[in-house]
């Protein structure tokens, strides 16, 4: 049985965090044992998913970028003390604590990028890009991703490859619910058409864009809803936003879920407004759920969404242009039902996550089969 070591910055509930508890759910953990380590205190609502499955969780106690880089040393005792096998670091900051170790120490590390490098800080940029070459695999969630490491990284192309987001389509299977028994619980309206999204509220989301987009189509079809979940940093002048526009009484707010696909199953259209993303897993879990997707063509979303077929893409420069596929899609059951039968085909064949899981698996093999087994 081979140890493996997930690091990562903090775990709260992102795209990249989620995928530890759900990928946890599939790996074959007669072949591998799983802990997993993270740096940030004050965000760590996943660990407790991933301890109700029986994995060990640390917190780092490092709550700042140097306070991370001051903790190598304790890092380092916990590698060694724990012998593990193999890191897979997530995210810049703590992929690059977890590199100085594994080098350190001959642990072979893979990286997986959830994002383009244009959209880090310079500082955190170029020390990832630095030690870039430290990682025996780096694996990108997208073309897009890929290429922006390809653009930015001189280093050897043949340990560089896509390995695609996944999605538990047995746990996110809207067959498991009864739509109007949702709404009734969820005490939203039975019968009117539901927009809704699943993100942190940040700027990247252009919440205020999405917010623009749900008053235009309130003013047309008065009956519709809107369900925004999470929290974050914008949330108090996405929630300004929403009274400015009138549109309080129409507008849910349930905050950051542990449980998201009951209110899911309750919605009719999954809009995203998106400036830039790597490949969302909170899209492909909706998709899964069987909704049609409106969003800009962001990132890796043109992956998963094929124009027309998944939903509707536009430019993210021409975010207001979601504004008529929106409507239709509203309006129009038969179309919402065909193009959400799609998009939950759509993820069952490529971005199931016991897929992901299986490919994950190969590289690690690959990697400790050729690597010598590190200093105990």
């Amino acid at each position: 049985m081979y140890k493996i070591l997930h690091l990562i910055k903090s775990l709260g509930r992102g795209g990249a965090e989620t995928l530890l508890s759900e990928t946890l759910r599939v790996h074959d953990r007669k072949a591998f044992e799983f802990q997993y380590a993270y740096f940030v205190s004050y965000k760590g609502q996943l660990a407790e998913d991933l301890r109700a499955q029986d994995a060990v969780v640390t917190c780092l106690n490092a709550d700042s970028a140097p306070a991370i880089l001051a903790s190598l040393p304790r890092l380092a005792a916990y590698v060694k003390r724990e012998n593990f096998d193999l890191i897979h670091c997530h995210l810049p900051v703590s992929a690059v604590a977890g590199r100085l170790v594994g080098k350190f120490l001959g642990v072979p590390v893979v990286y997986t990028e959830h994002n383009k490098q244009e959209r880090y800080h310079g500082a955190t940029r170029r020390a990832n890009l630095l030690t870039m070459d430290y990682n025996a695999a780096i694996l990108a969630v997208s073309d897009d991703v890929r290429d922006s490491i390809a653009a930015h990284w001189k280093g050897p192309k043949g340990k560089l490859s896509v390995l695609i987001n996944g999605v538990n389509t047995e746990r996110y299977d809207p067959a498991n619910y009864d739509r109007l028994v949702s709404r009734t619980e969820l005490k939203l309206p039975a019968t009117a058409p539901i927009v809704g999204t699943v993100c942190v509220f940040r700027d990247q989301k252009r919440l205020e864009l999405w917010l623009d987009l749900a008053r235009r189509l309130r003013e047309a079809v008065p009956a519709v809803h809107f369900v925004l979940i999470g929290d974050g940093p914008t949330e108090e002048l996405v929630k300004s936003r929403a009274t400015v526009f009138d549109l309080h009484d129409c507008v849910h707010f349930p905050g950051r879920l542990d449980e998201v696909r009951p209110w899911l199953s309750a919605m009719d259209v999954y809009l995203m407004t998106s400036e830039f993303e790597g490949l969302p897993i909170a899209m492909l879990e909706a998709m899964s759920m069987a909704l049609p997707i409106v969003a800009t063509a962001a990132g890796g979303i043109p992956e998963a969404v094929t124009d027309g077929a998944q939903g509707f893409l536009r430019p993210v420069a021409d975010w207001a242009e979601l504004y008529d596929p929106l409507h239709q899609l509203v309006q129009d059951d038969t179309l919402r039902a065909r193009l959400g039968a799609s998009a939950r085909k759509r993820v069952i064949a490529d971005f199931s996550i016991q897929k992901m899981a299986g490919e994950l698996e190969a590289v690690y093999h690959r990697i400790l089969t050729s690597q010598p087994h590190p200093v105990a």
